[in-house]
C-alpha cells in the first residue's frame, strides 16, 4: 500500500502517538550528539543526520536486567524480569544501514536459542524507515549490496519528496495497521518526485570473493598488517547496527544485586581469555580478524548473509583510522 503524508501530518502523527503514551524512539540531539532516543515530541526529531549509534538498541540494549536477587538472612528471593512488561515502540527515521541490520539481529536471536528478551521488545516495534537522500566518505552500503532506499527489515518505508512530505510504502502488517489506524492523516500519493538518492561514491563489493580469499586465509600473514594498528577499543562493535555479541554478569553486593546482559565485543582481550589464563587470541591482529572473519565469513557460513550494512559507523569513529571498506575491498581484490 502507498500513502503521501504531509511533514505537518507527519508531526501530528508523531505527536498523537507520544499523546497516547506510546513509546516513540527516533534521531535527537543529545548534549551536541544525534542518537536514537524517545521522544516528548515531534520537534525534537533530527532527520538529516544518521544518528551516531545505531537502532538496534531499541530491542537490544546496551544493559538489561534478566534478574535481581535480594538475600535476607538464608534467604535468598529472585525476580525474574517479564519481558511482558516492555512498552509497545515505534522506531521512527530509520536509515536502510540500520533497517537492513534487523533481520540480520533476526535470524541471531531466535536461532537454537529463542531470546525472549530481544524478541519480545521485537514484536511490540514498529520500524519506520526513511531514504537517505546524502551520505558522506565513510558510506559505502551500496559496495555491500543494500541501497540508500533498501526497504528490508522497514514495516512501513517512507520516501522524501521534492515538494515537500512522503511517500509511505507499507511492509508489513504491523505497518499496515499503523496506517490504517490513523488514515486521516494519509492522502493518496500525487506525481511529486522522490528527492535525489544519496549514492555512496564506493565500488561494489564482490563478497563471494571475500568470503572465498577468507575460507583458504585464516593464516595469512597479510593478517598482520591488515590489523596491527587496532587498539580493541571496541567503538565499531558498539557503533555496529548488526553487532550482537553480549556477556552475561551478576552485579551487586551479598545483600542484593542484578544478573544483567551486557554488550560485549570481540576486540576486547578478555573477550576470549579462559579462566586458566590462556587466551586462544592472544594478540590483536587475531582479534581483528575474527570480527572480519565474523562478519563476512562465519555469519554467512550460519545465515547465508553478510554481516555489515555499510553505514560507515566504525570508519569514522575509529580512532586510529581503521577503513572496514577499504580492508574489505582489498580482500576482494586478491582473487
Amino acid at each position: 500500500m502507498q500513502k503521501f503524508i504531509t511533514e505537518q501530518n507527519f508531526n501530528t502523527l508523531i505527536d498523537r502517538l507520544i499523546g497516547a503514551g506510546k513509546r516513540v524512539v527516533a534521531p535527537k540531539l543529545n548534549a551536541g550528539t544525534v542518537l536514537y532516543e524517545p521522544l516528548s515530541g515531534s520537534g525534537e526529531m533530527v532527520l538529516d543526520q544518521l544518528p551516531r549509534r545505531s537502532g538496534k538498541e531499541a530491542f537490544f540494549p546496551l544493559c538489561e536486567d534478566i534478574v535481581s536477587y535480594e538475600k535476607e538472612g538464608q534467604k535468598v528471593k529472585l525476580t525474574d524480569i517479564d519481558p511482558a512488561l516492555f512498552p509497545e515502540t515505534l522506531l521512527v527515521a530509520v536509515r536502510p544501514c540500520d533497517t537492513a541490520a534487523i533481520p540480520v539481529l533476526d535470524a541471531v536471536f531466535s536461532w537454537d536459542y529463542k531470546d525472549q528478551f530481544f524478541l519480545e521488545r521485537r514484536n511490540k516495534t514498529t520500524i519506520i524507515g526513511l531514504a537517505c537522500t546524502s551520505s558522506d566518505d565513510a558510506c559505502f552500503c551500496t559496495a555491500v549490496g543494500i541501497s540508500p532506499d533498501d526497504r528490508r527489515g522497514s514495516d512501513l518505508f517512507m520516501t522524501q519528496l521534492e515538494g515537500g512530505g512522503y511517500l509511505c510504502e507499507t511492509h508489513s502488517e504491523k505497518g499496515e495497521a499503523l496506517l490504517t489506524a490513523h488514515a486521516e492523516l494519509f492522502t493518496e500519493p500525487n506525481s511529486q518526485k522522490a528527492k535525489p538518492l544519496a549514492k555512496p561514491e564506493v565500488e561494489k563489493v564482490d563478497l563471494q570473493k571475500v568470503k572465498a580469499w577468507l575460507d583458504n586465509n585464516f593464516e595469512d600473514p597479510a593478517w598482520d598488517s591488515i590489523a596491527t594498528r587496532c587498539v580493541g577499543c571496541g567503538a565499531c562493535a558498539f557503533v555496529c547496527p548488526a553487532c550482537h555479541c553480549f556477556d552475561i554478569v551478576d552485579e551487586g553486593t551479598e545483600k542484593s544485586g542484578k544478573r544483567r546482559k551486557n554488550w560485549d565485543a570481540c576486540g576486547f582481550w578478555k573477550f576470549t581469555h579462559h579462566a586458566s589464563g590462556h587466551n586462544p587470541r592472544d594478540g590483536q591482529p587475531k582479534r581483528y580478524r575474527n570480527r572480519i572473519m565474523h562478519k563476512f565469513k562465519y555469519y554467512d557460513d550460519k545465515f547465508g548473509q553478510t554481516l555489515c550494512t555499510g553505514c560507515g559507523r566504525c570508519i569514522r569513529l575509529c580512532p586510529v583510522g581503521i577503513d572496514i571498506a577499504e580492508i574489505v575491498g582489498d580482500i576482494s581484490r586478491k582473487n
